[in-house]
């Protein structure tokens, strides 16, 4: 098999407005789709974030049932150009910073956390290379 990306991925969340907030303007995500009291859904690159709401989804009938519990992680990725100015934003913009990490060949990534108390992370292009 060959993969070409991880396409979507989840992240479960307690308000929908709170979400839009933070990934839409916080971190300028456009939204694709939002359903009230189940879901929203951002753009991010190529790829897509879902937030859903746990307690709908896993009673879901239409679809498997999926939900989690606890800190969930997701790193976002950037250009090596534009690393620091990504971190600068989200510094004026109040983020905390919660975690720096040197990895191999010098590259660094950061971590804070969202509204949900979820674990994010701002990689360069190249840390997994």
């Amino acid at each position: 098999m060959k993969y070409t990306q991880i396409k979507e991925t989840c992240l479960y969340i307690s308000d929908l407005d709170l979400a839009e907030n933070f990934y839409g303007d916080i971190l300028e995500m456009p939204i694709i789709s939002k359903v009230e009291n189940r879901h929203i859904f951002f753009r991010c690159g190529t790829s897509v974030l879902l937030c859903f709401i746990p307690e709908v989804t896993k009673e879901e009938e239409n679809l498997p049932p999926h939900y989690a519990i606890g800190k969930q992680h997701i790193a976002f990725e950037v250009s090596k150009k534009d690393y620091l100015k990504t971190k600068s934003v989200l510094l004026e913009k109040g983020i905390i910073i919660t975690h720096e990490q040197e990895w191999r060949n010098q590259q660094t990534s950061f971590y804070f956390e969202d509204p949900f108390g979820h674990v994010l992370e701002i990689v360069p292009v190249g840390i997994w290379d």
